[in-house]
């Protein structure tokens, strides 16, 4: 049986920035504005900066669990600003820069954290589990894999009813072998669904390494069997990240169906501050994708065309210290989600034994006051 024609699967890892960052791919780079540029490096040096002070505070005793997403900020911030204000994200835990991206206050992000009043999800969900209705961000779920199917059948949707918008789904090389990429995949290929299935393959599903994952040679080599376009990408290259989401995005629009991206990046920390990677992870191969790092390689890129200096970083870094600790100062001021919000959502028309639970709620929490 011959291989359909139109299926375009790319193995060779696409890249635009060649080695430290200096050097470029002309025919691949997209052209982006001075503005967007030094936009799109300020949202890596919040996400790096809020990562690091969670993460510190996390150690303090102020933070009950933190997932940094160090080294993988090209991967999910590229690949969200590739979108179009309609198209809708399905993330997975590691993505706050493309949260932060579509408009996500950072007050309201380190609310979530601390799971207090100011959460948009109102304490209900573990810290790194945000989401922002107003930028089409939806919630992060913690089973692996759930979001890919949700992602399908919202594309789907909206393909039904004639809207024009894709979907985009982040997830790990770990996810690829649970049975919702599979279900995922082949429905999207089917039905050609606009949605871009985005896997981060930063190597480790927590503690299980890429090689214990597939026997396949990559993992965009399996778009393949589910009749949809499939590429990978420098997943540290910011702009290569860019170019190939723009492409998917471009063929989802033209009714050309799902693509599978590959970003091969690298989890330069622990899978969360509950994980010691010391006890598994070769330190040896870590090292060796220090020299890959993606804000320092972005950094260059635009020191070599002339809008990065010390000035700006300083400038910037200011700013963003700022901008975090007036954040944190307004999400620590706040009190616990009340009480009453837990019977908020639960029901469109509110049966009487639930007012009865709530009422009970109440009347409980007063009399604990009063004593």
């Amino acid at each position: 049986m011959a291989i359909r024609s139109d299926i375009r699967i790319e193995e060779e890892m696409v890249s635009v920035l060649k080695g430290d960052g200096t050097e470029v791919d002309k025919k691949r780079e997209p052209q982006l504005s001075e503005g967007d540029l030094k936009h799109l490096y300020y949202l890596m040096l919040l996400t790096r900066t809020v990562d690091d002070r969670m993460l510190r505070m996390q150690r303090q005793g102020r933070v009950g669990f933190y997932i940094s997403s160090l080294g993988e900020e090209a991967a999910h911030i590229g690949s969200a600003f590739a979108l179009d204000k309609n198209d809708w994200i399905f993330p997975q835990y590691r993505e706050p820069g493309a949260a932060f991206l579509r408009g996500m206050p950072l007050v309201n992000y380190m609310c979530q954290i601390f799971g207090n009043s100011g959460d948009y999800i109102k304490g209900r969900q573990m810290p790194n589990h945000y989401a922002y209705r107003p930028g089409k961000y939806l919630s992060v779920s913690s089973p692996v894999g759930t979001q890919i199917p949700q992602a399908v059948g919202f594309a789907w949707g909206g393909k039904i009813r004639k809207e024009k918008f894709a979907t985009l789904v982040y997830f790990g090389d770990g996810a690829t072998s649970q049975g919702d990429f599979h279900v995922g995949l082949n429905f999207a290929g089917v039905f050609k669904v606009p949605t871009i299935f985005f896997c981060k393959n930063n190597q480790w599903a927590i503690s299980v390494p890429l090689s214990r994952q597939t026997a396949s040679r990559n993992l965009a080599i399996k778009a393949l069997a589910y009749g949809i376009a499939g590429v990978r990408v420098d997943g540290n290259d910011l702009l290569a990240v860019i170019a190939v989401t723009r492409e998917a995005v471009e063929r989802a629009r033209q009714g050309e169906g799902a693509t599978l991206i590959e970003a091969v990046t690298y989890r330069m920390g622990a899978h969360s501050t509950s994980d010691d990677p010391r006890i598994y992870a070769n330190q040896a191969k870590a090292d060796q994708w220090k020299p890959k790092d993606p804000l320092h390689r972005f950094q260059r890129y635009l020191e070599s065309k002339g809008i990065w200096n010390p000035k700006l970083e300083e400038e910037l870094t200011q700013k963003i210290t700022q901008e975090i600790g007036q954040a944190l100062q307004e999400a620590e001021a706040l009190p616990p989600p009340p009480v009453e919000s837990l019977f908020d959502d639960v029901y469109e028309k509110v049966p009487s034994f639930l007012s009865e639970q709530r009422s009970e709620a109440l009347q409980n929490q007063s009399g604990h006051k009063k004593e």
